[in-house]
C-alpha cells in the first residue's frame, strides 16, 4: 500500500467513522457561511414547521412554504449533509433531531437563535475579524458609526426584535437548567443580578415555594419582566423588581446572588459589579456566577464562536476557567465549587468571606 493510500484509508476510517481528509475538511470549513446561510433560509422559510412527522415530497413542501421545488431540494440536500433534515431513497425528506429544533413550536426551539446568529449585520462584521484581532476592539462602530446596541435599536429594529426573541428563548431554556442545578434549600431570598426578564429567578421561585426573589436590571428591562413576576403575576407576592445598573450599585440584600452571563464586559466593569454584590451581601452571603467558558467544555466550538462574535460587536469576551477564577478572587470572593450546569454553562459557587 502506498503512503497516499495509507493516508487516505486512515482518514476515511478514523474512530470508526468516515472522516474527510484534511484538504477536503478545510474546503468544507471555508464554505461554513453556506451552511449558516442555508440554516437561515430554512428558518425564514419555516420549512421545519411545514414538514410534518411523515416523509414529505419536495413539491408538497415547496407549495407549503411558497418556493420553487428545485431550489428547495438543493437547500434541503445541503442541510441534510449536516444532519439537518434527512433525504430518503425515494426523494422525500423527513425530520431529524436537529431539524426539529428549527420548529417554532418545539419546546427546545433554536429558530430565533439561528436567525440571530445570521442577522445581516453579522455578514458585514465577520469579514473584518482580522481587524478586530489586530486592534482588540469591536468593528461595529467603524461599520455603522455607533456602538452596537444603539445601532441595533435605532437603525436595525427588525434585528433588535430578533435579538430580544433569541435572548428570551435562550434565557427560558437555560433558566430551567439553572433552577434544576442550584440547591437553595437553605436560603430565604435570592437576587438575580442583571437578570434580564427574570426567567432564572422565576424558575427558582417556582422550585422553592417559600423563597423570596429580587430582579435587578436596567429600568427598561425590568419594566418588561416575565409576567409571572409583575403585579398580578403568579409569583409577584414573593418578588421585588429593582431598576438599576449593577455596575454602579447593587441596592439589594439577599442570601444568594445569581449573576448569569453578564460578566463579559471589560475587566473594570466586571470587578465593579462583583464588588458591588459583595458590599450588598456582606460576609457569609453566597454568590453564584454562571458563564459560558471557552476552555475544557463539550461546547467549545459553540462558545469560542460566541467569543469571537462578542469581540466583533461589543469588544467583549467569554471567559476561560482561569480568567473567571482570577476575576472572582481579585474581587474578594472565595470559590467553593466549579461545576457544569449543562453542556454550555458552568457555575462558580462562591461565598463572601467573614
Amino acid at each position: 500500500m502506498t503512503t497516499a493510500q495509507t493516508t487516505k484509508t486512515s482518514a476515511a476510517t478514523q474512530n470508526g467513522q468516515t472522516t474527510p481528509q484534511p484538504s477536503m475538511r478545510l474546503r468544507e470549513l471555508v464554505f461554513g457561511a453556506a451552511c449558516a446561510a442555508a440554516l437561515r433560509a430554512a428558518a425564514r422559510l419555516k420549512v421545519a414547521d411545514a414538514l410534518g412527522d411523515s416523509p414529505q415530497a419536495v413539491d408538497d413542501l415547496a407549495s407549503a412554504v411558497k418556493t420553487e421545488p428545485k431550489p428547495l431540494r438543493r437547500l434541503l440536500r445541503a442541510l441534510s449533509c449536516y444532519g439537518i433534515f434527512a433525504e430518503r431513497p425515494d426523494g422525500t425528506f423527513t425530520h431529524t433531531d436537529m431539524s426539529r429544533l428549527l420548529r417554532e413550536d418545539d419546546p427546545h426551539s433554536l429558530r430565533d437563535i439561528a436567525l440571530w446568529c445570521t442577522e445581516p449585520w453579522t455578514w458585514d462584521a465577520w469579514p473584518r475579524l482580522d481587524e478586530a484581532v489586530r486592534s482588540g476592539r469591536n468593528v461595529v462602530e467603524d461599520l455603522y458609526g455607533k456602538e452596537f446596541f444603539p445601532y441595533l435599536n435605532e437603525d436595525a429594529p427588525e434585528s433588535a426584535d430578533v435579538f430580544n426573541r433569541a435572548m428570551t428563548t435562550s434565557s427560558v431554556q437555560s433558566a430551567r437548567d439553572v433552577a434544576q442545578f442550584l440547591d437553595l434549600s437553605g436560603a430565604s431570598s435570592v437576587a438575580d443580578i442583571g437578570g434580564g426578564q427574570g426567567h432564572v429567578v422565576a424558575s427558582l421561585l417556582e422550585k422553592y415555594p417559600s423563597l423570596h426573589g429580587t430582579l435587578l436590571d436596567l429600568p427598561r428591562v425590568v419594566a418588561n419582566a416575565d409576567p409571572r413576576l409583575r403585579a398580578g403575576g403568579a409569583l409577584a407576592d414573593r418578588m421585588r423588581l429593582v431598576p438599576g445598573d449593577c455596575r454602579a450599585a447593587v441596592p439589594v440584600q439577599a442570601d444568594v446572588y445569581v449573576i448569569k452571563n453578564i460578566l463579559e464586559w471589560d475587566d473594570d466593569s466586571t470587578t465593579r459589579t462583583l464588588r458591588n454584590v459583595i458590599e450588598a451581601g456582606g460576609p457569609g452571603s453566597r454568590v453564584v456566577v454562571i458563564e459560558n467558558l471557552v476552555d475544557d467544555t463539550p461546547s467549545m466550538r459553540f462558545s469560542t464562536a460566541m467569543d469571537l462574535l462578542l469581540l466583533l460587536n461589543v469588544g467583549g469576551a467569554k471567559h476561560t476557567t482561569a480568567s473567571m477564577v482570577d476575576r472572582l478572587t481579585e474581587a474578594g470572593l472565595l470559590i467553593d465549587d466549579v461545576s457544569p450546569v449543562n453542556p454550555y454553562l458552568h457555575a462558580f459557587d462562591c461565598s463572601v468571606p467573614g
